[in-house]
């Protein structure tokens, strides 16, 4: 196993929850860190998750070819994190996925950064019906295509505090009477902790051996949709009857909620989320994985009640109801 020594790393989409748990990793393995972000006021917190000096912001439009060279000039290695969950605007599943990640991939060939980690999805499938999953899969082939030596990690759900899935979740079980059971709640996932994911982009950032590779990340089980909407519950200390939405009706709310990307609200839930969890979000039988990285999965048990708390009446000490 050879690894290589810490340099320069340009990250792109630092800032955010993943983003931000990445640069941590990063820090703690000794690499200068260039956090290339499209709004660096919002990105200052994690100039101190290193030493000072270590990690600076700069601007940058990924979407733009000449802002990705210029955030790239002299770096030694890559990280691009950019995703969106709904669109928005021009912040497109096309703009934000594709035409990103395609813009550092070439930036990357041109000038010469040996090493690039671009993060895509499980479920990632250029024939899906899900705008989101299929243009990961046109994100992958573009990176693929022009820099075929990068290293492509795929989670499943990620969770931690911070994360648009559990927290979601919490906070409708503290004011709906009831909780969706979306598609019956069958459909299988395998969550994966944020910091075993930064952990497992360092490391492949690092080993040589990565290059090319695809790997899969998932926790130690897979669960179904109503195992965690249960675990949320018990975590949270609600008790709300589970109401099954068949998927067609779940789509139509969908497209009903996602209006309010229209008025720069986030939607609770959008279509095309609806269509990504008719399908099982679980790591392959072949694929590569946490392991694989040296990375021992943490379990969803052991992480969900440090921030779940919050949603409980009464806060952290509160006593579950009998």
């Amino acid at each position: 196993m050879s690894e290589v020594a810490p340099g320069l790393v340009t990250v792109f989409g630092g800032s955010g929850f993943v983003g931000s748990q990445v640069v941590q990793a990063l820090a703690r393995r000794g690499w200068r860190i260039r956090v290339a972000v499209r709004r660096p006021d919002r990105a200052f917190k994690v100039q101190t998750a290193g030493h000072v000096g270590q990690i600076y912001t700069t601007r940058c439009d990924a979407t733009d070819p000449a802002q990705v060279e210029e955030a790239l000039r002299g770096a030694d290695a890559a990280v691009n994190l950019i995703g969106v969950l709904y669109e928005t605007g021009r912040n497109t599943f096309a703009a934000a996925h594709v035409q990103a990640a395609r813009n550092i991939a070439e930036a990357c060939a041109a000038g010469g950064v040996d090493r690039l980690v671009h993060i895509s999805a499980i479920g990632a499938n250029p024939e899906s019906e899900s705008d989101y999953a299929r243009s990961k899969a046109e994100a992958e082939m573009a990176v693929r295509e022009v820099k075929p030596d990068a290293t492509i990690v795929r989670p499943s759900v990620v969770f931690g505090p911070g994360d648009d899935f559990l927290n979601k979740f919490a906070s409708m079980a503290g004011w709906s009477p009831a909780l969706p059971l979306i598609g019956g709640g069958q459909t299988k996932f395998q969550p994966v902790y944020v910091g075993d994911v930064a952990a497992a982009i360092a490391t492949a950032l690092s080993r040589t051996e990565a290059a090319g590779e695809t790997y899969e990340l998932g926790g130690p089980a897979v669960m179904t949709f109503e195992d965690i909407l249960r675990l949320i519950m018990r975590e949270t200390h609600r008790s709300r009857p589970l109401l099954p939405l068949p998927f067609f009706a779940a789509r139509m709310m969908g497209g009903v909620a996602q209006l309010a990307a229209l008025v720069g609200l986030k939607p609770m839930l959008t279509r095309d989320q609806v269509v990504l969890l008719e399908t099982d979000n679980v790591v392959a039988p072949d694929a590569r994985t946490l392991a694989d990285l040296g990375v021992e999965p943490t379990g969803i048990e052991a992480v969900a009640a440090s921030y779940l708390w919050r949603y409980r009446r009464g806060g952290q000490f509160a006593e579950a109801a009998a």
